[in-house]
């Protein structure tokens, strides 16, 4: 089986950062890992377009975890390419009811208010995902030979996707934003990331690409 990714970096609002999306092509078809935000939705579109993708192509939308800026476009994209959407139900809420703190731990009140009236995700983007994926759901019967492991920590249904060739699709439980592999600090349960990057460990990852900044090898991650 043969295995092309090519990385998707998507604006956020304001251009104050950028978000990945992850394109991968297999003998079997095409599969989207994340979609980016509402805002991205021209740009993931033509990037899509660019890389030959078609209505009728595409597989999977795979989400790592519920936040809106890789969540935004999966709806949207499920109509246009006929794809169905994957993600596991610890975090579905999230897609369900547009709610970024469905069955997540925050007690700050503050920023749970804040991100409210900024960050909205509008009832036509909302969606019941097609497929649940369960810690060690395989991905074969999709036609893609990659593992589904769940790891939490930003949230509670977050999920890495570790390929045949030792692909890693992290999510943002690991970042590269800062120019230095490393667990995200954006961790609402900590002890709970930490045990997710120990539990990755007994696997052979050879390269990561995270949810924010560029891909790195596995041994250059910090702790």
């Amino acid at each position: 089986m043969t295995q092309q990714i090519t990385p998707i970096r998507l604006p956020l609002p304001l251009n104050v950062s950028h978000v990945n999306a992850y394109l991968v092509r297999t003998d079997q078809g095409f599969y989207l890992v994340d979609s980016g935000m509402t805002n991205a939705r021209r740009q993931i579109e033509q990037a899509l377009e660019h890389l030959c993708c078609r209505p009728g192509d595409l597989k999977l939308i795979l989400l790592t975890h519920g936040d809106f800026d890789h969540t935004g476009n999966a709806a949207h994209l499920r109509g246009k390419f006929g794809a169905k959407i994957a993600m596991h139900q610890g975090d579905s809420g999230m897609l369900i009811n547009g709610d970024m703190f469905w069955n997540r731990k925050i007690k700050n009140s503050l920023v749970k208010n804040l991100i409210s009236v900024f960050v909205r995700f509008s009832e036509k983007n909302r969606s019941k995902p097609d497929i649940y994926l369960e810690d060690g759901t395989s991905l074969a019967e999709h036609g893609w030979e990659a593992q589904v492991f769940n790891t939490p920590g930003h949230s509670s249904g977050s999920i890495s996707i570790l390929t045949a060739y030792g692909d890693l699709f992290c999510g943002d439980l690991l970042t590269n934003s800062a120019g230095k592999p490393m667990l995200n600090s954006m961790m609402y349960d900590h002890p709970a990331g930490q045990a997710s990057l120990e539990k990755l460990k007994a696997y052979p990852i050879k390269t990561v690409y995270p949810g924010h900044g560029p891909a790195f090898a596995w041994e250059a991650l910090a702790g």
